[in-house]
């Protein structure tokens, strides 16, 4: 199956559509400039074809009929990315808690995989990771 639109996105509900802006533009990515940006919503791309929308808390209720998880008590998902190198994995989590989130876990060597994360200002929980295809391969 194929994919029409030049983006796949997911919307993640956020206290504070402004806050969570500039924590995610802080982290390097950047506004989508396709999508309008409003009180209750933006556009953030994380990917080539890969963005979140960041949606207010009170709008996004309206788009379910079920119950938002309470991020301080549940976690519905982890959201994985994969970038070029330790470094950069490394420089994006200590970013991210700069800008005022939060360690989750501490960092794990796997030899072929680098892995850390974060928890973002809504706790939603990311983790950040490198692959050594190299190492994979051999």
């Amino acid at each position: 199956m194929a994919l029409t639109s030049a983006f796949t996105s997911f919307n993640l509900p956020v206290k504070n559509v402004e806050q969570s802006k500039a924590f995610f533009t802080g982290l390097g990515f950047e506004l989508n400039p396709q999508f309008p940006e409003n009180e209750t919503s933006a556009a953030i791309v994380i990917g080539d074809n890969l963005q979140v929308m960041l949606i207010n808390q009170a709008f996004f209720n309206t788009l379910t009929e079920k119950e938002s998880v309470d991020t301080s008590k549940y976690a519905q998902m982890t959201i994985a990315l994969a970038f070029e190198s330790r470094d950069k994995v490394d420089q994006i989590v200590n970013t991210a808690v700069s800008l005022g989130g939060k360690l989750h876990a501490e960092p794990e060597d796997h030899g072929v995989m680098y892995h850390w994360g974060f928890v973002d200002l809504d706790g939603h929980l990311w983790a950040i990771n490198y692959m050594n295809m190299d190492a994979a391969q051999g």
